[in-house]
């Protein structure tokens, strides 16, 4: 038999892990042979939690703590836990928690911007008049936040049997520059509480590529420490990167979205919470 995972989800009882557990609990995420040990957790007065080896979690920190409620003390664990921040602002939470956990490598934190990158995948697919499955290899840069860049000078999409680049199918530089970005920021901004179907079968998709792979010749997005990237963003932010692609050439409209977004995480660090903490 495999070895156990154990698997934490906090704020278990909220709408998200409610659409996700069950995912997690039949096999669809770790595979059918994986045994799971599956929590979930609730916030109370204080976070102190010890966790064995091999722990996945995904520290929600979805909703406001209520009045009276702080969040204090240390997550302990050893080397092997992965935790996948979802609660916004993730890239903030992300490198928040982080800080916290020093005993956890900070490359074992992300955060999500699988949804973003969904999204930007499915509006791809209805311009093109294809499926989403037929679209791969979009980019989600930076933070989550309206000034996140949906990239897609290195997405191809399969019509009539053959893989072609988005933009050459495309052809239509004026809507990729100017409506597909706003779109995105736009479904950003205005969903304060995402779909808890869409959300968990994001968190669904990050998980199982970090645990099974991609595809090859395939890369996904998702927010993680930038140190000693290779795309010129500063070190010690968590920002969305195709993950774990290196090297990709970038243009200068790509350049400049992607300044605008590290800038504002820059602007956005959590240090001043860990200074009072």
């Amino acid at each position: 038999m495999s070895e156990p995972i154990q698997v934490l989800v906090t704020r278990g009882a909220g709408p998200i892990a409610y659409s996700l557990l069950h995912s997690i609990g039949n096999g669809s995420v770790f595979g059918k042979g994986r045994p799971i040990i599956l929590g979930g957790w609730m916030a109370s007065q204080q976070i102190k939690k010890k966790l064995p080896s091999k722990t996945w979690m995904w520290p929600f920190l979805w909703a406001p703590c209520q009045e009276g409620m702080a969040w204090s003390g240390k997550i302990y664990s050893k080397s092997l836990v992965k935790a996948l921040v979802v609660g916004n602002p993730a890239n903030t939470n992300c490198l928040t928690i982080s800080k916290s956990a020093p005993s956890i490598p900070k490359e074992n934190f992300s955060c999500l911007t699988r949804l973003d990158h969904n999204q930007a995948k499915a509006q791809t697919a209805l311009k093109l008049g294809v499926t989403s499955e037929d679209v791969k290899n979009v980019i989600i840069w930076g933070n989550h936040s309206s000034t996140q860049y949906p990239d897609v000078n290195h997405a191809k999409v399969k019509l009539q049997g053959k893989e072609v680049g988005v933009y050459e199918a495309l052809k239509d530089d004026s809507w990729l520059k100017g409506e597909f970005i706003r779109h995105d920021a736009a479904i950003t901004k205005a969903q304060k509480v995402p779909s808890t179907t869409s959300a968990a079968r994001a968190i669904w998709d990050h998980v199982r590529h970090i645990w099974f792979g991609t595809p090859e010749g395939e890369f996904v997005s998702m927010g993680i420490i930038s140190d000693g990237n290779s795309y010129g963003i500063p070190d010690d932010l968590l920002y969305s990167f195709p993950k774990v692609i290196e090297g990709l050439p970038i243009n200068d409209f790509s350049c400049e979205k992607m300044d605008l977004t590290t800038k504002e995480e820059e602007k956005e660090t959590a240090f001043e919470f860990l200074a009072s903490a």
